[in-house]
């Protein structure tokens, strides 16, 4: 798994080095493209706060309806950064054709469960970076500006977002604060991906990277927060996992914000469906109880890819996957 794992972090890094001078421009690959809407703040449903007149929050809803993201739902994810094609799927086509290739991604699992399938987009926001990038943490940070017509657009068409960070030698609550007038929308959630958090003494693809408990419970806590202070519907929590070490003390994952959070694992490994098969079960020991599960395609990495009726019958069944 391991192996398999660095070489792809190899190809990965000719990307990152160029992001910095690569941002300014092709980030938003959908602002290029006139299909591309750019929704001023409160055009839509998606984005309008249901506060009246009198200064009162009312509680708002998914794009579907409801408050409780995984009550008879299941999410189906492209993954990757706009306008990046080597970060994943997400990246390899504009705004409106990334969307409608979500909606087909999503209709292939419909036959095979009866839960309602959401289409999902899982933006990259900030891309671990292998050389120091101008703030000196190993982490491009795209501004959220930048990604707000792809977030806007996606809870426009009753899809579901989840904003994807990469910290480098910063940690997850400071990114996480960058995005929150983002994360403020009742259709977007946050993902941590410990493998690119690293120490000050360590740089992002010389080392799988790991983070402690604390700093997962914290981003936790202020996330559940913005939830209650906004009056939002539950969000998606999810943290990126394929080695135990990638999470520290994981049994100390505080899930007491289980009305503002839906908890969840996702294994991201790739290779053989005999080594992800074992990834999966070493995973799912010991992990807190009450948390869900959620499951990662690779097109190119996994030998073979599973179908959409092969990954429903997964056990657990991942109520979250993610293409990449």
């Amino acid at each position: 798994m391991d192996s398999r794992k660095r070489s792809l972090l190899r190809l990965v890094a000719l990307v990152m080095c160029l992001m910095s001078l690569a941002m300014a421009t092709s980030v938003a690959a959908g602002r290029a493209d006139d299909r591309s809407p750019a929704f001023p703040p409160s055009s839509h449903p998606a984005q309008r706060s249901g506060k009246p007149a009198n200064g009162v929050v009312k509680p708002s809803e998914l794009p579907w309806g409801g408050r409780t993201l995984l009550a008879g739902n299941r999410l189906v994810a492209l993954y990757g950064t706009p306008g990046e094609p080597a970060l994943g799927v997400l990246g390899e086509q504009p705004l409106d054709a990334s969307l409608q290739r979500a909606r087909e991604l999503a209709a292939s699992y419909q036959p095979h469960t009866q839960d309602r399938v959401i289409p999902t987009l899982e933006i990259i926001a900030s891309v671990a970076s292998s050389s120091p990038t101008a703030n000196g943490d190993y982490s491009a940070e795209i501004d959220a500006d930048r990604l707000r017509p792809w977030v806007e657009a996606a809870g426009k068409a009753g899809m579901y977002v989840v904003l994807d960070l990469q910290p480098g030698r910063s940690d997850f609550l400071i990114q996480a604060k960058a995005y929150e007038s983002l994360l403020k929308l009742p259709h977007v959630g946050l993902a941590l991906d410990p493998e690119w958090r690293v120490n000050a003494d360590q740089v992002p693809l010389g080392v799988i990277g790991s983070v402690g408990i604390d700093e997962v419970n914290a981003t936790a806590g202020w996330l559940a927060g913005l939830v209650k202070a906004g009056k939002l519907p539950q969000k998606l929590f999810l943290v990126h996992q394929f080695r135990l070490d990638m999470v520290r003390d994981r049994e100390r994952l505080d899930m007491a914000h289980g009305e503002q959070l839906a908890y969840m694992i996702q294994m991201d490994g790739h290779g053989s469906q005999a080594q992800k098969s074992d990834t999966w079960n070493v995973l799912r020991t010991g992990a807190p109880a009450g948390i869900s599960f959620g499951w990662k395609n690779f097109y190119d990495e996994d030998s073979p890819m599973l179908t959409p009726q092969q990954t429903v019958m997964l056990s657990p069944s991942p109520a979250y996957v993610s293409y990449q």
